[in-house]
């Protein structure tokens, strides 16, 4: 029971510091939460915990809202900027795993005690970030794509929560797919491999979901450089 509300408590937060992020800087607020959020999701998931009676990693929280940051940068911004915000947070990505693999290179000197901690964390993180960059890449540009054509086959102001959770819906089976495929796929069991898909494709999904009134609210800022 701890974990579940832990878990909530960890979603409204997660929801509040990205509608601070944008509030005090703008559009440059979302890139900057792509980048952070890419980071953050490749090092949480890690971690796996069970909620709901099931194995289940972390990070899902921190990735579904880059979904929700792209589909907030196409419905106001356009298209070309999601584009723009999925290739910044692939950057990244592969910015910071090259730059970590070379700090593990390094000889630590003998009264070190984080060399040991960083490669539990970081020793995966070649197989991870593949499986992160691939699924990333596909699901990203896929939701981009689908958001787009249900903004033109719903455009209504009201209907946002049509574009917001119709893209997600099939953007985040593809992303779980194929990042639990490359990252655990002859790691765990296939017991356990089935239940870290459907829990992070559940969870993903709920967390977009419950990120519909967080994208209104954040649709309705207004900046003045933006006039």
């Amino acid at each position: 029971m701890f974990n579940v509300l832990w878990g909530a408590l960890f979603v409204v937060v997660n929801f509040a510091l990205f509608l601070a992020c944008y509030r005090l800087f703008g559009k440059n607020g979302l890139y900057a939460w792509i980048g952070a959020a890419t980071v953050l999701a490749n090092i949480q998931v890690v971690k796996t915990i069970e909620i709901f009676g099931i194995v289940a990693t972390l990070g899902n929280t921190i990735y579904a809202t880059i979904y929700l940051t792209t589909d907030l940068l196409n419905e106001k911004y356009g298209e070309k900027e999601a584009r723009k915000a999925v290739w910044f947070g692939f950057f990244t990505l592969v910015m910071s795993m090259i730059l970590m693999q070379m700090a593990l290179k390094f000889v630590p000197q003998e009264s070190d005690i984080s060399q040991e901690a960083l490669e539990t964390i970081f020793g995966l993180m070649p197989r991870l970030a593949l499986a992160s960059l691939t699924a990333y890449f596909v699901s990203q540009f896929l939701d981009v794509r689908l958001f787009s054509k249900l903004k033109k086959a719903y455009p209504g102001r009201n209907q946002l929560w049509i574009r917001n959770n119709g893209s997600s819906l099939l953007s985040q089976l593809v992303d779980t797919l194929v990042f639990a495929s490359i990252a655990f796929a002859g790691v765990y069991s296939w017991s356990v491999w089935w239940q870290i898909v459907l829990s992070t494709y559940l969870l993903k999904f709920i967390v977009s979901a419950a990120s519909t009134p967080v994208i209104y609210a954040a649709r309705n800022f207004k900046f003045k450089e933006e006039g």
